[in-house]
């Protein structure tokens, strides 16, 4: 009896180990105890990368688990690659697969000695294919500092989230810049971008089970370019008390306004100082020979600004004129008689002061203006008092220029 049960296991491991020529083979020799009972009824349900197991518990007090065996290929081994811990049990899932890929199973039971039944008969199960992303993405650009991503959702429930990815004609490497975990969600918008510059796209779906796909068609978008420079920047030398720049409006038809940045020096810091929506600004000084320097720049719309200007434009308010240069100043029969000459054209009146002294304490100054000859008369002297004449010259925005130096004349008391 003993060498016919030993025949008959040495038969069945035979059978076990070769079977039929479609029969994987196992990694090694498991222990088989035949009494034990067999595995049946397996049913399985595949997906991209997993495979679902259902099968018939056995209630057996000697069996204590499952052993699960899976290889690749018909004539390929069998390896073990779970051990499930209760013989209760009836459900199992095996994950990490590869997609697209046809599996071979077969399960045994085991008791506490880690001896197995006799292998269940072999199960072929091929997973699915992997999802393709979406079908439909579209970049839309020309927009300020982002680009629009739309897409049509995926059609497939176990799709959890899309996976936004970018990528640059100067930085080839793909990045993720979003995951936007709502498979009916449609839209996502990549903000902080740099101007005027090319973006690449494409999207990668992700299932529940951490499948993703291969990415989707590549898309490209570029940024809205900033406004063109300001051209034909100038500025006046020749107003009294205020500066007017100018400029050639821009040609974007969405241009909103200018900024007007000014300083009082050529090279240094620009200080944004008006805003205006036509293409010119009149600076209001309120002083005469005042030296400023402007840039001026483009926004548009959506708040682009163009770049300033590499030099800037001067301006000046209308200096003082020269005063006039005095030719002679005497006194002729108790009269003081003044005589000068202009010293540029600018002036079409005079001012002249007079200053009468006749003691520390006693002065007055008298001020005539609006007088248009070159020559003034002073009928109005008195003997043995001290008087000081200077002239101002007025031009034609009645700006005045400095005074002249003072010219004393002296009347002396007739003997």
């Amino acid at each position: 009896m003993r060498k016919l049960f030993l025949s008959s296991l040495t038969l069945f491991l035979i059978l076990f180990l070769n079977g039929c020529a479609k029969q994987p083979l196992l990694e090694s020799k498991p222990q088989i105890d035949p009494t034990l009972p067999k595995v049946e009824n397996i049913k399985t349900i595949a997906d991209i990368n997993q495979v679902a197991f259902e099968w018939q518990p056995l209630y057996d007090p000697r069996i204590e688990g499952y052993y699960l065996y899976r290889s690749t290929g018909a004539a390929s081994k069998l390896t073990r690659v779970a051990v499930i811990e209760d013989r209760y049990s009836s459900h199992y899932v095996d994950k990490g697969l590869k997609p697209n890929t046809l599996y071979y199973y077969r399960m045994s039971a085991y008791d506490k000695a880690g001896k197995e039944s006799a292998p269940s008969e072999t199960v072929k199960v091929k997973t699915l294919p992997r999802l393709e992303s979406v079908s439909f993405i579209q970049a839309i650009g020309h927009l300020p500092k982002r680009v629009k991503i739309i897409w049509r959702p995926h059609p497939d429930p176990r799709v959890a989230e899309y996976i936004i990815e970018r990528s640059e004609p100067d930085k080839p490497e793909w990045k993720v810049v979003a995951v936007i975990k709502d498979r009916l969600q449609a839209e996502y918008i990549d903000k902080g971008l740099k101007d005027n510059k090319v973006y690449y796209y494409r999207i990668k779906v992700k299932t529940y089970s951490g499948v993703i796909s291969r990415p989707s068609k590549v898309v490209k978008a570029s940024t809205k370019p900033l406004p063109g420079m300001v051209q034909g920047l100038n500025a006046t030398t020749n107003l009294p008390k205020k500066i007017e720049v100018t400029w050639q409006p821009n040609a974007e038809p969405d241009i909103d306004h200018y900024n007007i940045y000014r300083s009082p020096f050529s090279k240094g810091f620009f200080l944004l100082h008006a805003k205006v929506r036509g293409s010119k600004y009149v600076d209001l000084i309120g002083e005469d020979g005042v030296v400023k320097f402007y840039k001026v720049t483009a926004v548009d719309k959506d708040g682009l600004e163009s770049h300033k200007q590499d030099t800037p434009v001067m301006g000046s308010t209308l200096s003082k004129p020269l005063p006039p240069i005095i030719i002679s100043a005497t006194i002729q029969d108790s009269k003081a008689i003044i005589k000068w000459r202009p010293a540029d054209n600018r002036a079409v009146s005079f001012i002249i002061i007079k200053k009468e002294k006749k003691g520390w304490l006693d002065s007055k100054e008298y001020k005539y203006t609006n007088i248009t000859s070159t020559t003034f008369i002073d009928k109005s002297i008195i003997p043995n008092v001290k008087y000081e004449y200077s002239i101002i010259a007025v031009d034609r925005y009645g700006i005045e220029s400095k005074p002249t130096e003072d010219i004393e004349l002296f009347l002396p008391v007739k003997n």
